[in-house]
């Protein structure tokens, strides 16, 4: 039976793995304008560099470009492909996904930084960093493990468009924690 870790020697192995990121991934579909008009519809956002073709081809932009809190799937082209690897299902997750202990999950907070615009025809490619990884306790865990992921969206001149952070709380049992001592 192989020995069982403590948090602290599962956490300086996971410390280990900061800094690592998965290759990047290519959505097969360019930025599209219609998935674009069906959010700004949804978010009633009129605003015309995001709907009006006519209107954004004469702004400093040139093109309709992508509204700066779009959902994943706009950024991605949602092709189950891309989608599958930002879930952590790709073939290199094992990079980035660190150990911790306990089996519960939780997505505490994201947070997104632009660099560069997105314009309608843009190929994007998303590569996922393993930015942190720290202890802080819980009500319920002492010991709860907090993890930040970067979701990198690179255009087709691999030049990073956005960051998006996500921070991700993994946490014990009730039962774990009190057989921990």
């Amino acid at each position: 039976m192989p020995e069982k870790k403590t948090p602290e020697e599962i956490l300086a192995e996971a410390r280990k793995m900061i800094g690592n990121e998965t290759e990047p991934v290519a959505s097969p579909y360019p930025v599209e304008y219609e998935p674009i008009r069906r959010y700004c519809m949804m978010v009633d956002d009129d605003n015309p560099l995001f709907l009006d073709p006519e209107y954004a081809r004469k702004t400093k932009y040139g093109a309709v470009i992508l509204p700066p809190f779009a959902p994943f799937g706009i950024m991605s082209g949602g092709s189950p492909q891309t989608m599958a690897r930002l879930m952590g299902q790709g073939a290199d997750e094992e990079k980035v996904i660190p150990p911790a202990p306990g089996m519960f999950l939780i997505n505490i907070a994201q947070e997104w930084e632009w660099f560069r615009p997105v314009q309608v025809g843009d190929r994007l490619s998303t590569k996922i960093r393993l930015a942190d990884v720290y202890m802080k306790s819980i009500r319920i865990d002492p010991k709860a493990f907090w993890i930040v992921f970067e979701f990198i969206f690179l255009n087709q001149r691999a030049e990073t468009v956005c960051v998006a952070r996500n921070i991700l709380l993994r946490h014990r049992s009730p039962d774990e924690v009190a057989a921990d001592g």
